[in-house]
């Protein structure tokens, strides 16, 4: 026993052997404790460790006013965190395959254990798949929640909020319906083009390389702002050209990579460009 193992649990056995994706469900769906603990020893030898490792990747998030002080969550002098820090974990967290399979599952049975997701939100919103449910006395009833329309993810976290179910309901519809996602970059897209010296081509053009959306409510502009070279000396291969900026109401949003979509040979030495320039 380890004191972080009160509140909820599946009740691990003194050397039992359990597989990671076991306890990966364990503590997604049930909301183990203990599950927590064991994985945090197995990849970091500690729980204090383990924190460590939790706070070094928080910050990598953009969770700027967060310390973990446990795997769990359990109330602990300085463990905290914020609606803030919470949604940017969730992000960086639904970015991964593995992850989202898991919190997505509304139940999981493999061998003697069974678990079924506390997070209700999988049964009452459409498009629902995540993320997480908690509590504890001090902070109340904590949800992170996802959902996924047409291709567009939005997360909501509430934490102290005893009707979250329905709070999050409402959020996350009204969320799709103000702010539905625009493309606004096509993976490419010509967006301009610059010239070359000292090649026969005299002009290259300029392309993007991944298609971008982003929610936009109504009334707010959107501007894109290309950001390359004016020219560039021969040989051009197809490559990094620069990036292209987008801005919301006059906010950047967002940079998306341009390339170079052709290639410009240099001229031969006999019929280079400062030759037929300058003669000699």
């Amino acid at each position: 026993e380890t004191p972080f193992t009160e509140g909820s649990r599946i009740y691990l056995l003194e050397d039992e052997q359990i597989t990671v994706e076991n306890l990966l469900y364990a503590l997604m769906l049930e909301s183990a404790n203990d599950a927590a603990v064991a994985l945090a020893k197995e990849i970091s030898g500690s729980t204090e460790a383990f924190a460590v490792k939790m706070n070094e990747r928080a910050k990598e998030l953009g969770a700027t006013s967060t310390n973990f002080v446990n795997p769990n969550g359990l109330h602990t002098e300085g463990h905290l965190s914020t609606v803030h820090d919470l949604a940017m974990i969730a992000k960086g967290c639904m970015e991964n395959e593995t992850f989202r399979t898991v919190v997505s599952s509304k139940s999981f049975t493999e061998h003697s254990r069974s678990f079924t997701n506390h997070n209700k939100l999988l049964w009452r919103v459409e498009g629902a798949d995540g993320v997480k449910t908690g509590y504890t006395k001090k902070a109340g009833r904590i949800l992170a929640g996802s959902a996924t329309r047409d291709g567009q993810r939005l997360i909501c976290v509430t934490i102290s909020d005893p009707d979250d179910w329905c709070d999050q309901q409402a959020l996350l519809d009204y969320g799709f319906s103000e702010f539905p996602a625009q493309m606004i970059v096509t993976a490419g897209e010509t967006v301009g083009s610059i010239c070359v010296v000292g090649s026969k081509t005299q002009r290259v053009s300029l392309v993007t390389g991944t298609d971008f959306s982003y929610p936009v409510a109504e009334g707010e502009t959107v501007e894109t702002v290309l950001h390359a070279p004016e020219f560039s000396y021969a040989p051009v291969l197809p490559g990094a050209a620069g990036w292209l900026e987008v801005l919301v109401d006059g906010a950047q949003v967002s940079q998306v990579p341009v390339y170079y979509a052709q290639t410009a040979e240099e001229l031969t030495p006999e019929r280079g460009f400062w030759k037929r320039i300058f003669g000699g």
